[in-house]
């Protein structure tokens, strides 16, 4: 099987849940096909470290850098966004240089199916080329950012309210023009199935490489909370915020020695001046999260909004620590609230629930043991990759028969996968 997989934005370093997880998936469906990634990269982006990440991938790397939220770039991008059918996030992720090479791979040298990761790599992917296509939908792009805006107010909701709206049209699109969606849990493949009616989509879970996220031997440390995620996403950097000003104060009044360690890249300049205010430290990127989640006492997860499945989840539970997390923050992972993590979505009820478990070693040792139990057991990336490159085969045999039977969904969808 031949694969050309686009991906905007770089793969390395590993820094976000979506890279990790397309690079497992690409690490293992490599070993077995041939695999041309396509992707761009910008100043942070190592593509050297990528080809060393990945050595049995061909890897095609253009630089490329999108307009940043407040820059001149991104207000021009805005104002032509509104004259199009696109939201200013997937507009301005357009680039001319990644849909001619689609072109020239595909014509010059034959490619079997093309895996468009994330669905911010559907416009750079012409119509014209009848190939079949696999959209991997990490998350359900529209479902963000209808919740941030509804987290806002004023103008920043009204114009929330046109992208997202936008976004829905575009997800919708996307799928139905897609020979088959993944979403990486049922809950996301059954929003897709009422966004798009009709569509082939099956869901591939979430996995973890637990043998290098496992307790590392590091004491934790006495009353710590621990989150990490990538600051530049929006969802994470609400999450914080909201967690330093609803939260922190009510799980101070009962533990006035609570500490905060917030680990991820690119904490923006007003998300460091509120943590300077509140006492919460910001690492910024770190080459390695683990010696972090070590020292936790408790994992925190205080989404609002987001969408697709959080690894984050899966690396803290492989580590065996007590997880506390919004219904947002945990949705899809098939997890069972006070067996495997506690859910709690009101400040004061997500403040209980830590504070229960600052206050309590033993029922957070069971917690984060029950965790790391599951996750050894269901959610290998070997398993995760497998079931994705049936999918992948079942869509070219299809699309070579073309008797328009059998869907791939049809067919997997009582597969014993989990």
């Amino acid at each position: 099987m031949r694969l050309l997989w686009v991906k905007m934005g770089g793969l390395w370093p590993s820094t976000s849940g979506g890279r990790i997880r397309s690079l497992e998936i690409l690490s293992c469906l490599s070993q077995r096909h041939e695999v041309t990634v396509l992707t761009t990269q910008g100043p942070d982006d190592d593509p050297d470290g990528l080809a060393r990440r990945l050595p049995q991938c061909r890897i095609i790397s253009l630089p490329f850098v999108a307009p940043r939220l407040g820059s001149a770039s991104f207000a021009v991008a805005l104002a032509r966004s509104w004259l199009s059918s696109l939201p200013v996030d997937l507009w301005k992720w357009q680039v001319r240089a990644i849909r001619d090479r689609v072109r020239t791979l595909v014509a010059d040298e034959g490619v079997d199916l093309c895996v468009a990761d994330f669905l911010v790599a559907v416009p750079n992917i012409p119509g014209s080329i009848r190939l079949p296509l696999v959209l991997f939908e990490h998350n359900v792009e529209y479902m963000i950012w209808r919740r941030l805006a509804a987290l806002e107010s004023g103008w920043r909701r009204a114009l929330l309210e046109i992208e997202w709206r936008k976004y829905r049209r575009f997800e919708r699109a996307a799928c139905a023009k897609a020979d088959l969606t993944v979403a990486v849990s049922e809950d996301d493949r059954r929003t897709l199935l009422a966004l798009a009616p009709g569509i082939d989509c099956v869901a591939i879970p979430t996995g973890v490489d637990a043998r290098y996220f496992t307790p590392g031997g590091r004491p934790e440390v006495r009353h710590r909370l621990v989150f990490t995620g990538s600051m530049d996403w929006h969802p994470n950097e609400d999450a914080i915020l909201y967690f330093s000003d609803a939260i922190l104060p009510l799980i101070r009044a009962q533990v006035p020695d609570v500490t905060v360690t917030v680990v991820g890249r690119h904490p923006s300049a007003h998300l460091r001046a509120v943590a300077e205010r509140t006492g919460i430290v910001v690492t910024g990127t770190v080459d390695d999260v683990r010696p972090h989640i070590d020292e936790a006492a408790v994992y925190v997860v205080p989404l609002r909004a987001g969408g697709g499945t959080r690894l984050k989840i899966f690396e803290a539970l492989a580590m065996g620590k007590a997880v506390v997390s919004t219904t947002v923050g945990a949705e899809g992972l098939g997890l069972t609230p006070d067996r495997d993590v506690s859910i709690a979505d009101e400040p004061d009820a997500f403040a209980r629930a830590v504070t229960v478990l600052l206050q309590d070693p033993s029922k957070r040792q069971a917690l984060g043991q029950a965790g790391r139990l599951l996750v050894n057991t269901r959610y290998s990336w070997d398993q995760v990759a497998g079931h994705f490159d049936r999918c992948c085969q079942h869509v070219i045999d299809k699309a070579g028969t073309d008797t328009g039977d059998r869907s791939v969904s049809s067919v997997f969808r009582h597969s014993t996968y989990l």
